[in-house]
């Protein structure tokens, strides 16, 4: 398998305040590196703080980071739970976010109109599991020339995502990530398959490991998804040993009061700890 390679991210003054070299290196012969941030953008001062403890946390163990939370979440358990402040404002924030801390910056798309807009503020752009298989909307994605995230769906085997690749790239964009966030099996219950990591690299793309997603219990809560978020940090050091890229973990200052996915997303208290230990996991793996 070739080697797979590209940039994220901006340089200059407004990366200075970043610890790491920028534009961030990612691919499938590059560093470990870590997606994180809040679910869903809930105010611009906790995006901030939370952007800047990830700045911190980079630092401190030389881990590079991509700062995400989600302007819109679109496919909320209830019709009546938080979905984020929208396109205009979210994107606002996440300006700020990129601007004020020099960390590159990644969002969901959940419609094909929204990819062109959130890609003249973002660094990545990134597609939701259950929109894996939409062809518009990978098209689009593509077509900004921005890296996209491809979020493996949770009805998918490993080698369908090869569609999804090939969509991206028929449309001249060779900059795809894919992400594994488990399985359905049965009623409100992800499972893991480590060996998706390497299958899914097979296809010539860096694969991320989604490590709070993939304690999700969906639906199980009723109106709301139930999670395990302390079997997190196993299955993040499960999947680096299995050959990952990269991690993918949804953080917050006070879990239980995430305005969404409160049942699974990581104390932020949590992180480098964990990515201290995934490094030297990495590096090993790595040889």
């Amino acid at each position: 398998m070739s080697k797979v390679n590209f940039k994220v991210g901006q340089a200059g003054p407004k990366a200075a305040q970043s610890p790491l070299p920028h534009p961030l290196e990612i691919g499938t012969d590059a560093p470990l590196f870590v997606i994180a941030g809040p679910c869903v953008i809930e105010t611009k001062d906790i995006c901030l703080h939370i952007a800047k403890r990830l700045v911190e946390i980079s630092k401190n163990t030389d881990v590079g980071m991509i700062f995400k939370a989600s302007f819109d979440k679109a496919n909320r358990s209830s019709l009546h739970s938080f979905r984020g402040p929208g396109l205009d404002e979210g994107l606002q924030t996440l300006a700020a976010v990129r601007g004020e801390t020099g960390l590159p910056v990644i969002t969901d798309v959940h419609e094909a109109a929204q990819a062109a807009v959130a890609a003249k503020v973002v660094d990545c752009l990134q597609v939701p599991a259950f929109l894996c298989r939409q062809t518009d909307l990978l098209c689009a994605c593509a077509k900004t020339g921005k890296p996209v995230n491809i979020k493996k769906g949770q009805f998918l085997s490993p080698a369908e995502m090869e569609n999804a690749v090939e969509k991206i790239r028929a449309c001249g964009n060779e900059k795809i990530m894919l992400t594994e966030r488990g399985t359905f099996f049965g009623y409100n219950r992800l499972v893991n398959d480590m060996t998706a990591i390497e299958a899914m690299k097979q296809l010539g793309c860096p694969v991320l490991f989604d490590a709070t997603h993939s304690t999700q219990q969906p639906g199980g809560l009723g109106d709301a998804s139930a999670g395990r978020r302390e079997m997190a940090p196993i299955l993040a050091k499960a999947a680096v040993a299995a050959g990952a890229n990269g991690l993918f973990i949804e953080v917050h200052p006070e879990p239980d009061k995430a305005k969404s996915d409160a049942a699974c997303i990581m104390p932020i208290d949590w992180l480098e700890d964990l990515l201290k230990v995934c490094k030297q996991i990495f590096e090993i793996v790595r040889g």
